[in-house]
């Protein structure tokens, strides 16, 4: 049997042992499962994508919205809901 030695945020792992407490899970057999589903399916066993709040196209959409803001006025939720760029 092989120890792993691994660094995470304090808050996160607290957090992570909390959830897998509450379904009767310790870390150690959660990391279990995901090694083992990792050689399944020969590669992370879940989707892996950026937030698309931060793409370059939304960045620019937000910077323009503010823009238009600040010269004419207006609230933040007309900056959100503004789907003109």
């Amino acid at each position: 049997m092989a120890n792993l030695n691994i660094r995470v945020d304090d808050t996160l792992k607290k957090q992570t042992e909390e959830i897998l407490e509450s379904i009767g899970m310790s870390l150690s057999t959660a990391t279990t499962i995901f090694f083992k589903q990792v050689c399944r399916y020969k590669g992370i066993p879940f989707e892996l994508r950026a937030d698309p709040f931060y793409s370059p196209e939304n960045q620019a959409r937000l910077r323009a919205a503010m823009r238009r803001m600040d010269e004419t006025g207006g609230t933040i939720h007309e900056l959100i809901e503004d789907t003109d760029v």
